[in-house]
């Protein structure tokens, strides 16, 4: 078997379809490195940066370069257009970004993941505004419900870790807006009902809704009135008193001149 050959490495990891296979490595320059494991073979890719380590024209990636070359046009007052070849490279870039996302929100590192969905959002932006082709714009803009949704889930599942429950559904909300947005905009608001990720983020909010803690000041006050009922009043007493001390501006209880 030649020097060469990666079988070895592939028979130490095997391919498992049904699951994502990800995990971290320490490559021999130091630094960590992301490894994807895909059907014919191994991903590895960059934490920081481009996935692929690569740095065109000296930026850190080519949507940085285009958009440096189209802020320089615009400021001397030139016009400027993305076409077809460019839009293309742009398009297998963004992919590089997406299999690394994916890999972060296997890994749960949910803020780098957000980070990689909101860059080629950005990038989408980008070649909707600039593209000379609207075919081109057309080929990314079909994605952007399924990057939104990767988006969304990154920041939701941070608030989740959080506790921040109210703040979760929040950005749930957003997010379907953002979709439903997305879909009038192109005059196909019919669409929205069958949306994979709209459908997805509906069944979330409804379980984070229903798993979700009790406060604690609404849990203490469930068991006092529970108390109350059963006339264990010294139960009930001390209920009251955690009640008053996480409440800053407890009400008076009458009786105590307070």
């Amino acid at each position: 078997m030649g020097m060469d050959d990666i079988q070895p490495l592939l028979d130490s990891w095997p391919f498992e379809p049904d699951k994502l296979c990800v995990r971290r490595i320490k490559g021999r320059d130091g630094r960590e490195k992301i490894q994807l494991r895909v059907e014919m073979g191994i991903l590895q890719m960059e934490v920081a940066g481009r996935p692929d380590g690569q740095r065109p024209h000296g930026y850190e990636s080519l949507l940085h370069y285009y958009k440096e070359k189209a802020g320089t046009a615009l400021r001397d007052s030139k016009s400027f257009n993305l076409d077809p070849e460019v839009c293309l490279t742009l398009q297998v870039e963004g992919l590089q970004y997406y299999h690394r996302r994916i890999s972060f929100l296997e890994l749960g590192e949910y803020r780098l993941a957000q980070e990689d969905a909101q860059r080629n959002l950005d990038m989408f932006d980008f070649v909707k505004e600039f593209a000379r082709e609207d075919e081109d714009s057309m080929v990314l803009e079909q994605y952007r419900p399924f990057v939104i949704g990767h988006r969304v889930r990154a920041v939701v599942l941070q608030e989740l870790e959080a506790e921040n429950f109210d703040r979760a559904l929040l950005e749930i909300n957003n997010g379907i807006e953002e979709i439903q947005g997305f879909y009038k905009d192109y005059d196909r608001p019919d669409l929205v009902e069958d949306s994979e990720e709209v459908v997805f983020l509906k069944e979330w909010a409804d379980e984070i809704r229903k798993d979700r803690p009790r406060p604690l000041f609404q849990d203490l006050k469930e068991q006092l009135s529970e108390a109350v009922a059963i006339e264990d009043f010294e139960r009930a007493a001390q209920l009251r008193d955690q009640l008053q001390a996480l409440s800053p501006r407890a009400e008076p209880q009458p009786g105590t001149g307070k």
